[in-house]
């Protein structure tokens, strides 16, 4: 069995992410934009294969009309 997390454990933990997250921030500043617009190309010629069309996109887009005028009414 764990032993319980200690409040020196909990800030260890939450340094390590810290560290962590500063890490892909500094990595993600260095990447160059040609690089970042190809995997952003890559990403979206691989959305048919997670099921993405536009038949899903036009749903989505009658859901957010709705929500609008909802919050439109309510805020009238």
């Amino acid at each position: 069995m764990k032993r319980p997390m200690t409040k020196l454990d909990g800030r260890q933990f939450v340094k390590r992410w810290k560290a962590i997250n500063a890490f892909e921030r500094q990595e993600l500043r260095n990447t160059p934009p040609a690089e970042k617009f190809r995997q952003l190309e890559a990403l979206m010629q691989s959305a048919p294969a997670f099921g993405w069309n536009g038949e899903e996109q036009k749903s989505t887009e009658a859901v957010r009309t709705r929500w609008r005028r909802l919050r439109e009414s309510y805020r009238a």
